[in-house]
């Protein structure tokens, strides 16, 4: 995830205690993560990227499946 993503695997285990992402164990202890949050963690780097505190990013949640970047704002977020 970290490669596919860019973050490091430190971020992507602080975006998990945060809440803001989810991951499942496998056998070997390992992370696993849903495809979809490739996607997630993308949006929330953009977000940070943008100013916004890890808090401010927790709004966004139900909006992190799509793409952030250039949807409009919805009617909660404005």
């Amino acid at each position: 995830m970290a490669k596919a993503t860019g973050c490091t695997p430190r971020a992507l285990r602080h975006y998990e205690e945060h809440g803001l992402i989810a991951s499942a164990r496998a056998a070997n202890g390992y992370r696993e993560y849903d495809d979809r949050v490739v996607t997630q963690v993308r949006n929330i780097r953009h977000l940070l990227d943008a100013g916004l505190t890890l808090d401010d990013v927790r709004v966004f949640l139900p909006c992190l499946d799509g793409d952030v970047a250039s949807a409009p704002p919805s009617p909660p977020v404005r």
